[in-house]
């Protein structure tokens, strides 16, 4: 059963960060699963050891609220250090946002700030030619909405990622590995509209700084996203689908 497996989501946010809690509800949504199914560790604070990770059945990554892949920090080495223990592990992960940014990184990929590409709200993605071709992104469809918040970007893939998104500002949308059960999106597959817009409002000052617009304005822009909504479900399901 689906509702049995066990989660590990690696945070990179602060003791004080309002969005701590709210991000673990957020995965326990979208995933269809109670919230205690989900431990949390601090890459803060450290990384996860390899039993530690032997004890769940997936990893998570999402965003962070005050933290920058590009902008780098004591704490980082470690954490990217995690990144490529997972992959040479093969332990099923899939990442997100600031996720997505790290494990670019850590795999030998570029990322970096750059406000003109930065994106915030629901924003249209299109599969690749790979992206139509891929079981978990195929039925998302040609062209899709998906709820976005960033500023660094992905320049260059790491060695061996398979490209399977873009939008029009920024090719490297998702990535997953040919031979690994690890997917990375730019986008946040763990957020509704509803959620996203809690997300912003614990963060007003991208609102002004990515689009320019009051916050009232830009929430009426806010579409939901169907089609990502059940992503990280039919992740967990194609999981569950190799391994019987």
């Amino acid at each position: 059963m689906l509702s049995s497996l066990r989660y590990l989501l690696l945070q990179v946010r602060n003791p004080d960060d309002v969005m701590r809690q709210q991000e673990i509800e957020c995965f326990s949504r979208a995933l269809e699963c109670k919230p205690d199914q989900i431990r949390v560790f601090d890459l803060l604070s450290g990384v996860p050891t390899v039993a530690q990770l032997d004890a769940v059945d997936v990893v998570l990554l999402g965003g962070s609220g005050d933290y920058s892949v590009a902008e780098g920090g004591q704490w980082l080495p470690a954490a990217l250090a995690a990144m490529r223990e997972l992959y040479e592990l093969s332990k099923p992960t899939f990442a997100s946002c600031w996720g997505f940014q790290a494990m670019a990184k850590a795999l030998g990929g570029d990322v970096i700030t750059d406000k003109s590409r930065a994106e915030l709200g629901t924003v249209e993605v299109r599969l690749t030619e790979a992206g139509h071709k891929d079981p978990l992104f195929a039925p998302l469809g040609d062209r899709f909405l998906a709820p976005m918040g960033h500023q660094d970007c992905v320049v260059r893939l790491p060695p061996g990622a398979v490209l399977l998104a873009s939008s029009e500002k920024v090719e490297n949308q998702a990535f997953s590995f040919a031979d690994k059960p690890i997917y990375c999106t730019q986008f946040h597959p763990e957020l509704n509209r509803d959620a996203l817009l809690q997300r912003v409002r614990a963060y007003p000052q991208y609102v002004k700084t990515i689009t320019g617009e009051p916050i009232e304005k830009f929430a009426r822009g806010c579409q939901e996203t169907p089609a990502t909504d059940v992503l990280l479900r039919r992740f967990v399901q194609q999981l569950r689908t190799i391994a019987s």
